[in-house]
């Protein structure tokens, strides 16, 4: 990285700078100092920022904090390496995520897993049979790429993708209930991450709510109530980012089915954080899965690709073939519908689940979340000496126990032990844990971890080791 040079540094022999002594852009360019740059940024760009940089010049020798040795032409050459270099680095950016919490929205949720993440390259890097049919040579349904698999993992007799988990709910309340109402229990009007709300994803897909039961207990003869000629639709939401406790009744999806068919009326289920397997066969909280969802009854199941399943970013649907048809029509679904890679990854993804007694190795998410505690505190003593050696005295680091949980929109209740750094103040010292928190995240690769409890939380559940070696160069380099 380039080393910026210190305009306001003045040495012994710096001697004041006047505008007339700044060199022209031309001369500057010509010089071989320049060369490198123009050969890495071309021409435009190392123009437009020699340019800037000689306008930041001229004002300083205006405001007289300018001296002669800044206007070497090496000193400017270094300026403008750094500001191109500053420019040139992508927005979007791997950080180490040590919040401990392992579907973090804000950091992109699920990382996706080595067979996921080859097959995303090849479909960037040549044509892909997208919506073209192999066997006919004609063309094709994007959807055919994943709807087997995804019938196959589920049990329902078809499946569309939209590009997350709300876009599939509006796609189903447009489709199936566009100015007619939808019955749902006012304990599951949830909202989620970003002001997303129920009522409102009901309201922008044209479709009237009319809520049924109280806040805690809801019970079948509320919904069978409550059905009218308009009703055009049962949902079902399942609260997986909260838990109401205590004296509360709900009504399970087969109970909820059994009215439906009753009345001739679909019911939907969101299913949020969409796990396709039992989790608790591997000790972590049970949820309910698609498959038994789709068994129960429920004519329509949403979930997202990038929590629990552990892909991309995606709404998936499953359930009747005929709604599922339906769905496809609307021309919403072509508005919500997904891209190539986000297809070249759900299905590598998904292929895996067919292969459950591999799969808490194999998939990402899995992994991170059935990381023993032992071995994370393993981890915590194995780099404990590389943080002392970076922060010094100023802080006082110790290798503690914590907890980490699974998401912050998926099972947010739910913990897990771990373990990681806990970073304090040390007594009498200045150190500031938000100035060192900022810093973190301004390294090359940033270092995210938690502000609480006056300390800096760093939670290793989710540093494997194969990020070890960059982890410790991050702290090898840090400059506090």
């Amino acid at each position: 990285m380039a080393a910026e040079h210190d305009l306001n540094t003045v040495t012994a022999d710096s001697t004041p700078a006047r505008a007339s002594d700044i060199p022209s852009l031309d001369r500057l360019l010509a010089d071989g100092a320049f060369a490198p740059l123009l050969t890495k940024y071309a021409r435009t760009q190392v123009t437009d920022a020699l340019r800037g940089e000689l306008e930041r010049l001229r004002g300083r020798a205006l405001g007289g904090d300018l001296y002669l040795d800044a206007l070497s032409v090496q000193a400017i050459a270094s300026n403008v390496d750094a500001g191109l270099e500053r420019r040139a680095r992508p927005q979007l950016r791997p950080v180490f995520n040590l919040t401990g919490t392992v579907l973090h929205t804000n950091l992109g949720r699920a990382v996706l897993a080595d067979p996921a993440a080859e097959s995303v390259m090849r479909a960037l890097t040549a044509p892909v049979n997208l919506e073209f049919d192999l066997n006919s040579g004609g063309r094709g349904d994007r959807d055919d790429l994943v709807e087997p698999l995804l019938c196959e993992l589920t049990g329902a007799e078809g499946a569309t993708v939209v590009n997350n988990n709300a876009a599939a709910v509006l796609l189903m309340l447009n489709t199936l209930a566009n100015r007619r109402e939808v019955l749902v229990s006012r304990g599951e009007l949830v909202e989620i991450g970003g002001a997303f709300r129920i009522p409102d994803v009901m309201r922008s897909a044209g479709a009237k709510l009319v809520e049924v039961g109280t806040t805690n207990r809801t019970h079948a003869s509320d919904y069978a109530h409550a059905m009218a000629p308009h009703t055009a639709l049962l949902m079902k939401v399942h609260t997986s980012n909260y838990a109401i406790s205590g004296f509360t009744a709900s009504v399970g999806v087969a109970e909820l089915a059994a009215i439906g068919r009753a009345h001739g009326v679909p019911v939907a289920v969101d299913l949020g954080s969409g796990s396709l397997i039992d989790l608790a066969r591997w000790g972590l909280p049970k949820e309910p899965t698609v498959r038994d969802t789709v068994s129960a009854g429920a004519d329509l199941v949403a979930f997202s690709g990038d929590k629990l399943l552990g892909g991309p970013q995606a709404g998936i649907i499953v359930g009747r073939r005929d709604l599922i048809q339906r769905l496809k029509k609307n021309p919403l679904k072509r508005a919500l519908r997904v891209g190539k890679l986000t297809l070249a990854a759900l299905e590598p993804v998904l292929a895996l689940y067919r292969a459950p007694e591999l799969l808490a190795n194999r998939l990402t998410t899995l992994r991170l979340l059935t990381r023993s505690a032992a071995a994370i505190e393993a981890q915590a003593q194995r780099l404990l000496p590389v943080l002392h050696a970076a922060l010094g005295a100023v802080y006082e680091v110790t290798a503690a126990a914590m907890t980490s949980q699974i998401g912050s929109g998926a099972l947010p209740v739910d913990r897990l032990p771990s373990h990681g750094f806990c970073v304090r103040k040390a007594g009498g010292k200045r150190g500031s844990l938000t100035r060192l928190e900022a810093q973190l995240r301004k390294l090359p690769r940033p270092i995210i971890g938690r502000l609480a409890e006056k300390a800096l939380w760093l939670d290793l559940r989710c540093l494997e080791a194969g990020d070890e070696a960059q982890f410790v160069a991050e702290w090898n380099s840090f400059d506090r």
